[in-house]
């Protein structure tokens, strides 16, 4: 059974950073595409940054260049390292496994950026 737990998230002015983690069980980030997705409140989820099969990273364009994710494969641990952040970047992050049917997702872990 895949389980995800995501954390990291907080309160921060604009212009500040957060790293996000996400530790997983029940998959391999060696064999398994795993991405970060993200809410807004009447919003839909979005991509936001992925590794693909085969280890290439994706970023949407609205945080291209603020944002990196990583994983640590000795810890099974996925990251997102989150700069420059705006008010718009406010929701509710998640990870998951892109290539897993039907689709894991953790509780996420609330970001929130004051201006």
């Amino acid at each position: 059974q895949v389980r995800l737990v995501e954390s990291g998230g907080g309160l921060v002015q604009a212009g500040g950073s957060l790293r996000l983690s996400c530790t997983a069980s029940g998959i391999s980030f060696r064999l398994n595409a795993m991405g970060w997705y993200r809410q807004a409140p009447w919003k839909e989820r979005e991509l936001v940054a992925a590794f693909d099969s085969h280890g290439a990273t994706n970023y949407a364009d609205s945080v291209t260049g603020r944002f990196t994710i990583s994983r640590d494969y000795a810890q099974n641990t996925l990251y997102l390292q989150m700069n420059s952040l705006k008010p718009e970047d406010t929701a509710m992050y998640y990870c998951t496994a892109l290539d897993v049917r039907p689709r894991p997702w953790g509780p996420g872990t609330q970001v929130t950026i004051s201006s």
